[in-house]
């Protein structure tokens, strides 16, 4: 199973693809970010954002997706232009036949971490050593991605269990 996790922003979009193993292990097959250009219209960047992420997609053929829910509790302006981006990325994944899953970054949390309150830096660490990487994953956007498709990947376990 291939799962692709994305953290959603304008000018960043952080992507991480993780594949499950036979034996249940994890692995990172690849992770980064896609960039808008500043200098661009907003219609011009969320198009942008489409055609990279539709190029991941082409590539890595995931059978499923983990997209982060937003969460903002003070600038509506950020959270408006977050959530367009947002809104391309689950057309985009709709439109490629990949099935979505979404989660909290509280659920995030809890999954990769096992406390809801974890920093930034807790989380990182916890997902190279989920995915046996050599060193933190960079930049930060890809990251919480892959700490996403790592959450959608144990949901999936446990939910196959208790079924």
């Amino acid at each position: 199973m291939i799962a692709i996790g994305i953290d959603p922003g304008i000018a960043t979009t952080g992507y991480g693809i993780v594949r499950e193993e036979d034996d249940g292990r994890l692995v990172a097959l690849t992770h980064g970010i896609i960039e808008t250009p500043k200098h661009e219209s907003l219609p011009r960047r969320l198009q942008a954002l489409q055609r990279q992420l539709d190029a991941l997609i082409s590539t890595w053929q995931p059978q499923e997706a983990a997209v982060e829910e937003l969460f903002f509790a003070n600038n509506a302006k950020t959270a408006m232009t977050v959530g367009q981006a947002r809104g391309v990325v689950l057309l985009t994944l709709c439109n490629a036949r990949v099935e979505v899953h979404e989660y909290t970054p509280l659920q995030v949390k809890q999954a990769v971490s096992g406390y809801g309150q974890a920093d930034k830096r807790q989380m990182q660490v916890m997902v190279q050593l989920l995915l046996g990487l050599p060193a933190v994953p960079k930049p930060d956007d890809a990251a919480d991605a892959l700490a996403i498709a790592i959450t959608h990947l144990q949901a999936r376990r446990w939910v196959g269990l208790n079924a």
